[in-house]
Formats: structure tokens, sequence, C-alpha cells
């Protein structure tokens, strides 16, 4: 006799097979429906040989994928990066050749399987909604994720523009609760780091918290509006003050001081970077707080005074809140180290994405180059570089010399520079400032600048900071120097000879 012995598969596939449209409603019914035939947490079904002897732990938690939609902030009212965000917002700022500020926080979410996203615009931001639209419509397909632009829009009840972001979430959250999800991940689209929030989300879900605030263990003292968290032995936020420039530091802490029973604090740096419950972003925004336009004066001082949990979470890693002109500066200077590579764009197990181009190869002629990042679709001829970022469709010409520079590129290609040349004769004076092309001219000298889109350079130019000026305003004169780096304006033109 043979026995035959039947095995049936104990997973429960929960995932509806739906169109990201009208997802919401359908998935409600679906978990209603799993809630009245397992227990909550649960998410798949156990024979009594497998409680017995479990194979696997059973998570308490549902996965992040389906739980947590984040929310990020591309831009802000009051930029530290001006000029880089004259004509568009910070998470649109171009990066490492290649890349876009925002890049860097949409990959960390992806790559931490948050893949429900929505990206809250207002200021400048053509660029960014263009650019989040056209690079991730398509990366998410599949999972049941998506990248939402929510731009700042008017209704009946509310005719102004957003207010702050606490103002844009409560205006926002008829939205934002579409999906049955049980924390929303608040992020700033302009900070460079790597992190899996997966960390972050356990810590939270395991302590209870109410509100987790991610946080440096560096204090950076020197950069106003900085968030100052004050936390006990147990990691408890108790105190939270902001630096200002123009203010003196705020706090709400008296009565979160008179509650906590350890004597032992230790002052850490907020990231700007807040987990919080779903139900509570709810209260907090209508009910609490409904007068709150910003996380960081109001919002996180104002729940610590109500007696929420409020828990930090220490972040170690390297992270750049591009608090200025020198700070960005500098991270793109980080991409061309050959060794401890603070930002590392080459991580396998940790892609950053961003649109994807038809380019062609970057086309370099009898160029010496060293310790640099070329973009794509760069026509390189006979010049000098050396520790630069040389961005997409970027054309330099002969026996130009580039040190320690920024070079963000174009947005399109131009005509050569003998086809130019044979523009400018035939069309005399009046053409001369219209037929330099987009690019950087022949003989002309770069060192410790910034060179923003589509700038024209000219011949023979020098941009070296030649009187040493720290501090420069020359905006119309598509310049200004910040921190002692000159920063050359989108769509500027310098003129063939001149020296800044």
């Amino acid at each position: 006799m043979v026995a035959l012995h039947l095995s049936f598969p104990t997973t429960f596939n929960h995932q509806a097979k739906l169109p990201i449209q009208g997802l919401a409603s359908s998935r409600q019914k679906h978990v209603s429906k799993l809630h009245s035939s397992i227990s909550p947490g649960c998410l798949f079904i156990c024979n009594s040989e497998q409680l017995q002897h479990p194979t696997n732990p059973i998570s308490l938690f549902p996965p992040v994928d389906q739980s947590v939609a984040a929310i990020v902030f591309g831009d802000g009212s009051e930029s530290r990066l001006y000029p880089l965000t004259k004509r568009r917002s910070e998470g649109a700022i171009p990066l490492a050749a290649n890349y876009r500020l925002i890049d860097a926080v949409v990959s960390n979410c992806i790559n931490s399987n948050i893949n429900k996203i929505y990206a809250l615009t207002q200021f400048n931001s053509t660029s960014l909604n263009c650019h989040l639209s056209r690079a991730y419509s398509g990366v998410l397909r599949g999972k049941d994720g998506f990248v939402e632009v929510i731009a700042a829009y008017q209704s009946p009840q509310d005719q102004g523009w957003f207010q702050g972001n606490v103002d844009a979430i409560r205006r926002c959250l008829w939205v934002l609760e579409e999906f049955p999800v049980d924390e929303f991940l608040v992020l700033p689209g302009h900070h460079l780091y790597k992190m899996d929030y997966q960390k972050l989300i356990e810590a939270h879900r395991n302590r209870k918290a109410d509100i987790t605030i991610m946080a440096s263990s560096a204090i950076r003292d020197q950069d106003p509006g900085l968030g100052l968290l004050k936390v006990n032995t147990e990691n408890q936020v108790i105190d939270f003050r902001i630096k200002s420039d123009r203010e003196p530091a705020s706090s709400i802490s008296a009565e979160a001081l008179r509650r906590s029973r350890n004597s032992t604090y230790e002052n850490i740096s907020s990231m700007g970077i807040y987990l919080i419950n779903r139900e509570v972003v709810a209260r907090l925004v209508n009910e609490h707080f409904p007068e709150a336009n910003d996380f960081a004066n109001e919002l996180i001082p104002g729940a610590i005074s109500t007696g929420m949990k409020v828990e930090a979470y220490r972040f170690d890693g390297y992270w750049e809140d591009m608090r200025s002109i020198e700070a960005f500066y500098q991270a793109n200077m980080e991409c061309i180290k050959k060794s401890n590579i603070r930002y590392n764009f080459y991580d396998r197990d940790s892609p950053v994405y961003t649109m994807p181009r038809c380019l062609p190869p970057s086309l370099i002629r009898d160029a010496e180059i060293s310790d640099s990042v070329i973009g794509d679709g760069c026509i390189i001829n006979r010049c000098k570089i050396k520790g630069a970022i040389v961005g997409m469709r970027t054309r330099i010409g002969d026996g130009a010399a580039i040190q320690d520079s920024v070079i963000m590129g174009s947005d399109i290609y131009q005509c050569t520079w003998t086809q130019q040349k044979n523009d400018i004769e035939s069309s005399g004076n009046e053409g001369q400032a219209k037929a330099t092309p987009v690019g950087i001219g022949e003989d002309t000298q770069i060192r410790k600048a910034i060179i923003d889109k589509n700038a024209r350079i000219g011949k023979n130019v020098m941009i070296i900071n030649k009187d040493n000026v720290h501090e420069g305003d020359r905006e119309g004169n598509g310049y200004i120097i910040s921190g002692g780096i000159v920063v050359v304006l989108q769509g500027a033109l310098i003129p063939d000879g001149t020296i800044l």
C-alpha cells in the first residue's frame, strides 16, 4: 500500500492584484474580511503542527510595504542654497553629474520597501514635479506602489498657499489617508544620506512610540534652524529646542521635564525626519494644534507637552542637510575621493535611482582627466580636468582647465564651436552674445566654482576668485560668491575674456 501525503500551501496571499486607481476601497474591504477570520497582525494561516513546531517566527507587525507611506517635502520658501534655487526647488538641484538631490531620499524609500511615496511640492516646483513624474512612473509598477506628486492647490475651504509642512499635511490628509497605512514617514527631500528606514520603523513599533525622531549623534550647534533634542537614557525626548539666528531658542518642555523620572540627559541633533502613527497625525493637526504650520517649531514641542510618547532614533552614518553652498559643494567633492567615500553612488545593494535618459556615451578627445566624475553625453575636447564633477551634455573647448569645480551641464545640445563662429561672423555684433554657446569656451580656466546648468562661458575666461572674496553678490553680472566659491547662475552669460 502506498501512502499519499497531500500538501497544501499554508501561506495566504493577501495582496489584491488591483491597479493603483481605486485600490484603497477594495483593499479596505479585503482587510475587513481578513480580520473576521484571523487575529490582527497575523498575515498567514497556520496549521496545528506549525503552531507546535514553527519553522519561521511570526511577525507581530504588518509588512512595511503595506503599512507605511512616505511624505517627502521637496522644497521650502527659504532656501539656503540660493542662487541654485532661483528657478528650482532644493530637491531638484543636480547632484554628482547624473542625479537630483531628491533621488537620494526617494531611493532610500524604495530600498527600504516603502513603495507608497507622496511628494508635497510648492515653491519653484516645475522642475521637481517633472523629474519625479518622469523618473519614478514605472519603478514601483507591479508592487502596488507609486510616487505621487501633490502640488500646492486651492479649494473653496483653502484659498492660500501651504503655510508650512504641517499645514500641507493637514490640507492633503484626505489624499494621504486613501490607503490604510499605520505610520507616515515625513522626510525632507534635500538631505543626502543612506539609511534602511525599516530599522527605524522596527524601533518605533517595539517602543510603542507615538512619534519617533531620527537624530544624529553629532551636535551641530552652528546651524540656524536646527532642532536640538534632549533625551534621557531610554531615548525618550523630553525637550525639543530650535536654534535660530533671529529668535531665541524655543521650547515647550516644562511638563515633560516634570514627568520624566530620569535625571541623566543628552543633547543630540534632530535630522528633521519623523515617523508618526497615522491616528496621531490626524489628532495633532486637526484637534490639538489646528493652527500649527511647522513640525519643528510647533507640532513636535506640542506633542511632547500633551504627554505623547516621543522617541529618538540615533543615526551614526553620513548625513548632509545641505545647509549652505559650501556644504553642497563639499558633498559633490566627496564623490570623487579615492577612499573613505562618505556617500557611495556605486553601492550594488543600495542603488540610487534617477530618471532614465537616452544619451550617448561621453566623447573625450585627447583630454587629461584625473579624480573626476563625468556625466553622460559630454563632449570634452583637448583640456585638463582635475577633481571635478562634470554634468550631462557638458561641452568643453580646447585648452580649458577645470579644477575642484562642479559643472552641472546642459539640458540641450547646441551646434559646434566652428558653426557658432560662422554664426557670429554672419550676424555681426548684434548676435555676438547670443552666439556664445552653452558650455565652457576655449582656453577658459575654472577653479573652485559651481557652474549651474545651461551657463554660457566664453573663451579665455578666468573664474578663479582672483581677489579672494569670501562673500559677494554680483547676480546682475551672472554670478555670486559664497564661502569663497564662485557660483555662476543658471543660464548666465560670461563673455569672452572675463576675469572673476
